[in-house]
């Protein structure tokens, strides 16, 4: 979705039951905030409930939400926390169905994608949720392809996420969505956290031991690959600025970030496209030639593969 004309995007959040604070801070901070600096067309956040009287938290505290369930008949995007003591109030259900049948996106955070499950609106769809609750619901909801390992998921109009921090990847992803990279990556700078992460990249692995004798050097790896993205990297140079051998490396960087080395360069790359794409009138074969795509031909081949559109559709939705 992009966001268009004067209109902002009304985001609601149902505050359940044994609500996570941490997971339900993540939507209030990224789509709660007053950033119309920005954009004037910054989101209008609001949270409800289904019934009047304070909601508790598993660390104790009383919250409760200045709305009712009304609030979802208008949402343009519903976001639902981690909140799973009992079973969500039919009610709640019913709300949620109508707001999907009336074309709103429904995200989730961490275990609140079992509210979704249990109003019916994720059978034959692949989400996921935090990699400790990700038996329980292929368990409970046959259905569903849970992907444990990912960070979120986004199928269009139901968006998912795993616990904790990955909650802040997916509301930034839709920032992304709705706004373009340039502001979504201002909003992650305002928020002090690290650079945008895609959804396929894993959401939890055990942290391996450096291979003897070296220290665990992954983290100035990728600074020195990001600010090297125009030139032609390969395995072989990852490797040696590890000081590992290209099959080391390649298991270290697998289990580190998910993803193949190579994946991740390409993801980098885009991402440094799309930027330019919105914040200059470089051509397209000049971006291509800053991000380490050679050619325009092939940077087009890499944003419709990934994105489904062209560069200069993006850039007529989201330049300057």
């Amino acid at each position: 979705m992009v966001v268009t004309g004067g209109q902002r995007l009304r985001v609601v959040v149902p505050l359940l039951g044994g609500v996570g604070l941490f997971e339900l801070a993540v939507p209030c901070e990224v789509f709660g905030c007053d950033r119309v600096d920005l954009t004037p067309r910054w989101y209008h956040l609001t949270l409800c409930q289904a019934d009047p009287g304070p909601r508790r938290t598993p660390d104790g505290l009383r919250l409760e939400a200045p709305a009712g369930l009304a609030a979802l008949e208008t949402a343009d995007l519903v976001v639902v926390p981690a909140g799973i003591s009992s079973r969500p109030p039919e009610s709640l259900l019913a709300a949620l169905r109508r707001a999907h049948r009336r074309g709103a996106r429904l995200a989730t955070v961490c275990s609140g994608v079992f509210v979704l499950a249990a109003a019916g609106l994720l059978e034959g769809r692949t989400v996921t949720t935090h990699w400790m609750y990700a038996e329980r619901l292929r368990r409970d909801h046959p259905g569903i392809r849970v992907a444990e390992s990912a960070l979120y998921t986004d199928d269009g109009d139901i968006l998912t996420s795993g616990g904790t921090a990955a909650g802040i990847d997916l509301c930034l992803h839709i920032v992304r969505k709705d706004f373009g990279t340039a502001i979504a990556a201002e909003v992650g700078r305002r928020m002090v956290i690290a650079p945008h992460r895609e959804g396929d990249q894993t959401q939890y692995i055990p942290p391996p031991a450096a291979p003897a004798g070296q220290a665990d050097s992954l983290g100035s790896v990728l600074d020195w690959a990001l600010h090297r993205l125009h030139e032609p990297l390969t395995l072989r140079q990852f490797a040696e600025r590890a000081a590992m051998s290209t099959r080391t490396f390649g298991r270290h960087f697998s289990r580190q970030v998910g993803l193949t080395p190579l994946r991740w360069l390409n993801q980098q790359r885009l991402t440094a496209a799309r930027e330019l794409l919105e914040t200059t009138d470089l051509t397209v074969d000049r971006i291509a030639e800053r991000t380490g795509f050679a050619t325009g031909q092939l940077l087009r081949q890499h944003f419709r593969r990934a994105l489904r559109t062209t560069p200069s559709a993006y850039r007529r939705t989201f330049g300057a």
